[in-house]
Formats: structure tokens, C-alpha cells, sequence
């Protein structure tokens, strides 16, 4: 999990922002930052005891290889570091969260061998959605997230305990304007479809198998009505229970789900 350090800085989401420290806890948190990006990690903060013998060998030995700093510490300070999470024993202490450039990320997925595929989300607030959002997307294949300044939750400690270390593995934008973004993403080729339940058209009837972003707004509001007028089409996910609508989250897997299956990426696990 991923803790930013509380500073004086701006609030979102209930937790502060400090873009120059922030901190991973959790064996496989800390351990999927040193496999993806070890050149980010500062210090490790260890627990004698506490922290399993394999995961000790692995964590260390990358941590080496890195030249990264271990530090062993009381358990005392260890909870401090993660603000009362559940560490596990170590805690690593990493640079802010980089955010990607747009422009940069549609060069990158154009230059790839298949249809670009975005995660487009409008308002998300809740860290537990936005988290398992990111999860969804990296599993399903996405090329990355598009997310606004404001109004909108970043990257935080519960963000990236809910998706389970997917955050250090899948590239996430954050734009001043989401309808500009829209259009850029237009621009490259991409056909926008929002999730709406008001739409007459079931997700499946749809063609997701070209390049496509998804956009799915906040649990009640939805996608907003300005947002909507730069979407080229609007699908419903059919329900045949009596709650009304779905969490974002859910939503938002449903869809790129859909958009794996028709694009022949949603296979079974090797091994499963």
C-alpha cells in the first residue's frame, strides 16, 4: 500500500498530497515498486521478525541490485511510516507518484501491435473504486488511465492498496480539461463510449474491437453531461436485479471485459 506523507500541501480524498515523498507498505506492494521502478524507491524500513524469510531474500536482494538503503527500525516506527496499515514489516519510502503525459502515452500505444484500449474516468472520488479501476484496466489490458486534477481522487495509499500493486504497472494521466482530453484522444483515432444506464443500447451490441475509451463517471452523478457531448456513442450494462445501477468500479471492469472479449485478449490464465 502506498501512503502519501501529510504535508501542508492541498487535500483530496480525505488523505493530503506531497508529490516529493510517499511511502509503500506491504510485502508485495514494496515489492512490485523495487521489480517495476527500483530507481524510485529511497530507503527501505525493515522490522526484525516481522517480515517473512523469502520475502526478506527477494526484497533485499533487489534492493542491493538498486543500491537502495535498508534501514532497520523499532515496530514502533514502522506503524508510524504507515500510518497504522498493515506493513507487514517493511515499509519502503518512495519519490512521488509519476503521472504520465497524454500526448506521450497515445505515441506509445499507437506505436503498439494492437487497438488502443482507454480507461476514462470522470469524478471518481473514492480511492477503494479509482484502486480496483486500476486493477481492472491492467488485467483487461488498457494502455492506461485518464484522470482530471481536480475533482477527482489521485494516487494515494488506499488507491493503491485496492489495486493491489497493478499502479506501479499501468500508466495513468492526469489532464486540466477531461472534454480536451477527449477530443485528443479523438484526434489519434480513438471512438469514445460512455457508460450511462439512461442509454437504449446494451453494451454488447457495440463494436469495442478498435481503438476505444471507455469513460465511466462517480457512483449517483455518472458520466456529466459536458463530458458526455465529446463521447461518440453511450452504452448501457442490461441488469435484471432491482438495484438500479452499479459501483464504478464494476462498471468500468464489465466494460473493458467486453472490450477484451471481443478483441480475442480475454483468455484463460495459463495454469488456471
Amino acid at each position: 500500500m502506498v501512503r502519501q506523507r501529510p504535508s501542508k500541501g492541498s487535500e483530496r480524498g480525505g488523505e493530503r498530497e506531497r508529490a516529493e515523498q510517499r511511502y509503500v507498505y506491504g510485502v508485495n506492494p514494496v515489492m512490485e515498486s523495487l521489480r517495476a521502478h527500483a530507481e524510485r524507491v529511497e530507503r527501505l524500513f525493515v522490522t526484525e521478525g516481522q517480515l517473512a524469510a523469502k520475502a526478506a531474500a527477494e526484497i533485499f536482494s533487489r534492493a542491493r541490485e538498486a543500491g537502495v538503503r535498508v534501514e532497520r527500525v523499532p515496530r514502533e516506527r514502522l506503524a508510524s511510516l504507515a500510518d497504522g496499515g498493515v506493513h507487514q514489516g517493511v515499509v519502503a519510502e518512495l519519490r512521488g507518484f509519476d503521472y504520465a503525459d497524454l500526448s506521450d502515452l497515445i505515441e506509445s500505444a499507437a506505436e503498439g501491435g494492437r487497438p488502443p484500449l482507454w480507461v476514462v474516468l470522470d469524478g471518481i472520488q473514492d480511492p477503494h473504486n479509482f484502486g480496483a479501476i486500476i486493477r481492472s484496466a491492467h488485467a483487461l489490458g488498457a494502455h492506461g488511465i485518464v484522470i482530471a486534477k481536480d475533482r477527482a481522487v489521485p494516487v494515494t495509499g488506499v488507491v493503491a492498496k485496492a489495486s493491489a500493486g497493478a499502479v506501479e504497472h499501468c500508466p495513468i494521466a492526469r489532464v486540466v480539461n477531461l472534454s480536451r482530453a477527449l477530443e485528443e484522444l479523438k484526434e489519434s483515432g480513438v471512438w469514445i463510449a460512455a457508460a450511462d444506464p439512461h442509454s437504449k443500447e446494451p453494451l454488447w451490441s457495440a463494436r469495442l474491437d478498435g481503438p476505444l475509451a471507455v469513460v465511466v463517471g462517480a457512483e449517483g452523478a455518472g458520466v456529466r453531461p459536458g463530458v458526455l457531448e465529446h463521447c461518440d456513442f453511450r452504452l448501457q450494462i442490461p441488469m435484471l436485479g432491482q438495484v438500479g445501477s452499479l459501483n464504478a468500479s464494476v462498471s468500468a471492469a464489465i466494460l473493458l471485459y467486453e472490450a477484451a472479449r471481443q478483441r480475442g485478449t480475454a483468455r484463460p490464465v495459463a495454469g488456471k
